[in-house]
This record gives structure tokens, C-alpha cells and sequence, in this order.
């Protein structure tokens, strides 16, 4: 069964969400994990304590947040499991739509991903 990624961007310091979202996504996220949808989320923290570690012309370097350059950030992650795209599709859809209903002043972006289950072909192979 296919597994997929979603997650939203949203603008950093957009404050917490109303209660009325909260509400409703333990709902959605409670029925979604009875159905054995929802494997696993959580939304994360600012980036006022995000680590980055960037890699440029074979050098790490390490850049500590907060991040005064970006304009969204990543607020939130699932795994979820479906049977087919369209259904994927259709929940992360619902999941948007919730944010638009109980949130409506909210300005997010809601991504879908599907996780790849084989291992990555290594370059010149």
C-alpha cells in the first residue's frame, strides 16, 4: 500500500491556530487513524531552535535558527497510508479544506508526497 508525506508551509509567526481547528483536526485525525490512514504526525516548533546543516562544494556548515530570511516554514508533517493517489489526494483536499473552515485567515500551503519505496539509483549507475 502506498505511503505518502503531507505537510503545510505557512508563514513563520502566524500565531496558533483557534481552538475550533484544533477540535477538528483530533476528529479528522482520530477517524483517519482508526482507518489505518494516518500512521504517524505532529506539528513542529518555530525556528527559533532549527538546526540546518548545509552542504556547498563538499563543506557542512551549520546554521542555527531562527531564520530571518524565510518566508514559510514547514508547520506540520503526516505519514499516511492509502490505497490508491486519488484517495490520497481526496484526504489531504479534506485536511486543507478544515484549515479553510475553522482557520479561514490562515495562509498555508498543503503539500502531498508520495514516499518512494525503493532505493535511490546512485549517480553514473
Amino acid at each position: 500500500m502506498p505511503r505518502f508525506m503531507g505537510f503545510v508551509r505557512m508563514e513563520e509567526g502566524s500565531g496558533a491556530p483557534p481552538q475550533a481547528l484544533m477540535d477538528a483536526m483530533d476528529v479528522y485525525i482520530g477517524e483517519q487513524a482508526a482507518k489505518g490512514t494516518f500512521l504517524d504526525g505532529g506539528g513542529l516548533y518555530g525556528t527559533e531552535d532549527a538546526v540546518n546543516f548545509v552542504v556547498r562544494e563538499g563543506q557542512t556548515s551549520r546554521v542555527d535558527g531562527p531564520y530571518a530570511e524565510a518566508k514559510e516554514v514547514v508547520g506540520g508533517f503526516a505519514i499516511m497510508q492509502y490505497d490508491t493517489v486519488e484517495e490520497a489526494i481526496a484526504g489531504q483536499q479534506e485536511f486543507a479544506d478544515l484549515h479553510a473552515k475553522h482557520w479561514p485567515e490562515c495562509r498555508m500551503v498543503a503539500t502531498l508526497r508520495q514516499i518512494s519505496e525503493a532505493p535511490p539509483e546512485a549517480a553514473g549507475a
